[in-house]
């Protein structure tokens, strides 16, 4: 099933029910008078935080949804029943534009719940308008329309870390190595397509698709993408050693390509949001297996620690490597 990240939808909260005319008719009154009641309110509508990234695939297919109405009013002078409120789960992470009042919302924890849309007041029996003047009203008042909107719904991703890099770094192949994501992997630049989750002891790890140059104005898969890295703790660079064995101009310099889009992108964040570039990193250079001196991977390894960050170096056909940075890993988290 693809990732959805961001949807569009039409939302109603419920119609409030209709007041009534009735009459009491009960024995030995003859002049029973008005009995009509109130119509129920109609249902709220609220947005609740979920701990699923894939919830909004389930909306891909439908995209309008509405409250219950309130029930009408009755005999007896009895108020109609509220209409039930309708409740739709989204992401942690999300955020909720309403397209025609420019209100936002954001569902940053789970179990949060906001309400979007109130539902309409009942309308009015008659009895409502009974009187000393009008011992028999025979007005009624129709329940009130519930508000409706059409949204925005993006989300932005959680996550303990978010794996950047170069298309063909690794990153799916490590996300796979470390947990049970069973993201696509390929030789070619852009096999994922879409953000990649897996779960790892617990701890969310992100597999964001691949950047370049000029990502943070949409080149490639864009800013699209950037964002989803905006929350997350920390961020794992993944350098490939291809970069060098291919006679690249060099694996720092692709490092600091990214680094590069990640504070330009930065430059366009609203106030309060997290940059990319101030994040805590950890660098991991892939594909060791590629060079097959040890002096040239111990030497990039020293070029990569001058940056003040934690480097590895990585091969996932060597299973005491992986054991190695999966323990060191799980250091890191539970720092």
């Amino acid at each position: 099933m693809a990732f959805i990240d961001e949807i569009k939808i039409y939302a109603e909260a419920g119609k409030g029910g209709n007041g009534v005319v009735r009459w009491r008719q009960e024995k030995f009154v003859p002049k029973g008078g008005p009995a009509g009641g109130d119509g129920g309110r109609g249902g709220d509508f609220y947005a609740q935080a979920i701990r699923d990234v894939h919830i909004l695939s389930k909306y891909k297919a439908k995209k309008s949804f509405s409250a219950e109405k309130g029930e009408d009013g009755g005999n007896k002078s009895l108020h109609g029943k509220k209409g039930e409120d309708f409740i739709l789960d989204l992401p942690v992470g999300s955020i909720i534009t309403n397209t025609d009042t420019d209100e936002q919302w954001q569902l940053l924890k789970e179990g949060e719940k906001v309400l979007l849309l109130k539902g309409g007041y009942g309308g009015f029996g008659n009895e409502h308008f009974k009187s000393s003047t009008n011992t028999t009203p025979k007005e009624w008042r129709p329940g009130e329309e519930g508000e409706r909107g059409n949204f925005h719904i993006e989300l932005e991703l959680f996550a303990d870390i978010g794996l950047v890099g170069l298309p063909n770094a690794g990153k799916s192949s490590l996300l796979n190595a470390l947990t049970n994501a069973d993201a696509k992997v390929g030789d070619y630049a852009f096999t994922t397509l879409d953000p990649n989750l897996g779960d790892f002891y617990g701890y969310t790890i992100a597999d964001i698709p691949g950047l370049i140059e000029g990502a943070n104005t949409g080149k490639g898969l864009g800013v699209k993408f950037l964002r989803h890295i905006k929350r997350t703790k920390m961020l794992a660079h993944l350098v490939s050693f291809e970069n060098l064995s291919k006679g690249s101009t060099g694996m720092m310099k692709v490092y600091k390509e990214i680094r590069k889009e990640l504070e330009k992108y930065d430059k366009n964040l609203k106030l309060g949001d997290d940059g990319l570039a101030s994040k805590d990193e950890i660098i991991i250079l892939t594909k060791a297996d590629n060079i097959e001196d040890p002096k040239i991977i111990e030497k990039k390894k020293k070029e990569f620690e001058k940056t003040g960050n934690k480097v590895f170096v990585l091969s996932l056909f060597d299973d005491k490597m992986v054991k190695n940075f999966r323990d060191e890993l799980m250091k890191i988290f539970k720092k």
